[in-house]
This record gives structure tokens, sequence and C-alpha cells, in this order.
């Protein structure tokens, strides 16, 4: 069992929806990143997904890419967003850590020397946005032999003779991507969204946690009461842009927390 399977598990018994963030390792900077990090758990959140900095990040809209670019230019690498990792994991060793970025940097690494790394530094699940199932045999299987989870991303548009391609090999849970089109760009509706994670819980027992388009308490409750929970990744990231404090940042995080917990 994985720390995200523990995680689940634990919510489960509780009957508590699923807080999950997104942050870019190393944005704005190395240290200012890992405070903000270290202080996501206290702020209420339940999995924390680690960005991993890239140059060409298709996925992803102007706030996500302006910081990745922002922590390139910091010279943060693959290698020393393990190292974040690896730091946190100093002082907790329960909260879930994702890895989530594209595959290239993995690749040039040596998809071996990445698992090993990985899975020391304390990382318990893989999000690769560009890797589909067809490609399983280059990272998902080999991720799932060395122990960690490997997370699929659904759709709008993944529809019933496609879902059963992308849940093949998922663990931990399924992302579901609430809007078409890229980070931060649109709001999810819970309205849309409810019949969409129904749909997909028919076909798999894994939680169903909604992301993209939820940026207010208010979404994050909406969207957490018709799944298993709720992602929050570009409305933090701005504010890490606009330069607040690491105060203001984990208030702001505990506020959506809040929210998604009455979910």
């Amino acid at each position: 069992m994985t720390r995200i399977d523990a995680k689940f598990a634990e919510l489960n018994a509780a009957g508590k929806k699923a807080f999950v963030t997104y942050v870019m390792a190393g944005d704005p900077d190395y240290d200012t990143s890992l405070e903000v990090v270290k202080g996501l758990p206290g702020a209420g959140v339940d999995i924390i997904e680690l960005g991993l900095p890239f140059t060409d990040p298709m996925a992803d809209g102007p706030t996500i890419q302006l910081a990745g670019q922002r922590a390139l230019d910091g010279g943060m690498t693959l290698e020393r967003t393990l190292q974040l990792a690896a730091d946190f994991r100093k002082t907790d060793d329960t909260t879930p850590i994702v890895l989530m970025g594209y595959y290239n940097p993995i690749y040039n690494r040596g998809v071996d020397t990445f698992l090993a790394d990985a899975k020391a530094a304390g990382i318990d699940g893989l999000i690769v946005v560009d890797l589909p199932p067809e490609e399983d045999e280059e990272l998902c299987i080999p991720a799932q032999k060395a122990g960690l989870n490997f997370i699929r991303l659904a759709t709008p548009t993944t529809d019933d003779a496609r879902l059963p391609k992308v849940l093949q090999n998922t663990s931990g849970f399924v992302y579901y991507v609430s809007i078409t089109g890229i980070t931060g760009a649109a709001e999810a509706e819970a309205g849309d969204v409810g019949p969409e994670v129904a749909r997909i819980k028919a076909a798999t027992d894994l939680p169903i946690i909604v992301g993209f388009g939820i940026n207010t308490p208010e979404k994050a409750e909406k969207i957490a009461s018709v799944a298993d929970g709720a992602v929050v990744g570009s409305a933090i990231v701005s504010q890490i842009a606009a330069g607040k404090s690491t105060e203001e940042v984990l208030a702001f995080v505990k506020s959506l927390a809040d929210g998604a917990h009455r979910g």
C-alpha cells in the first residue's frame, strides 16, 4: 500500500473528501518553494502534487507556464525537484507526494535511474501528462513495479470506448480534468462534473479527484461534493506569483481545504 492508498483509506474511514494541491517545485525559488510545501499539510492538504519544471508545458496555461519558467530561471532541475521532495520528507513521512510533469526530463535521466531516485526521495506517484496508455511499457509499468502509483488523466472527451484503456494500468486515483483546454482557462461546474464522475466510477473502484477550474472555497466544496476530492493548482500558483508571503499563501490554501472538506 502506497502513502496515496493509505491516505484515501484514512479519508474514507473518516467520511471526508480529499483536498489536493499543485505547486511548481522551485517557484519562485528553492527555499520559498520548500517552505510552502512544508506548510501545505498543516493548511489541510491531503496530497501534494509537485510540478516538475519543463521548457514546453503544452497542457498548462500561462499561470503554470510562468511558474515553470521562474523555477527554471532559478536553476531548478529534475534532480533539485527530487531533492526538494527529500527535504520535505525529513519532517513529514506521511503526506503523499505526486510528481506531475512531462516525460522528456525523465527520459533524459533514464527511466530506471529516475524511478530509483524518485522512490528514494519519497515520491509516491506520477502524473506524466504526455504519455498515453499506448506507451505504458515506457514508464507506467516500470513505475508500478517500483512501487509508485501511476495516475492517469480522464477528460470530458474520454468517451466510453476510450475509458477502459485509460483506466487499464492506473492506480492511486483518477484525475478528472473538468474542462477541455489548458489549466486555469475556465471554471469547473459541479452540474457538468457530477455525471462524468459517476460514469467513471461505474468503471473503476479508484477515487476520482477533479481538477482544473477550481479557484475558490465555494467551488472546491461544490466539486468535492460530486467527487472524491478536488485539486487546486493555478489559483495557488497565482498567489505565489503575486509575491504573497508564505503565511498568506497557506492561509488561502487553508480556506480552499476547508471548502473541499465540507464537500
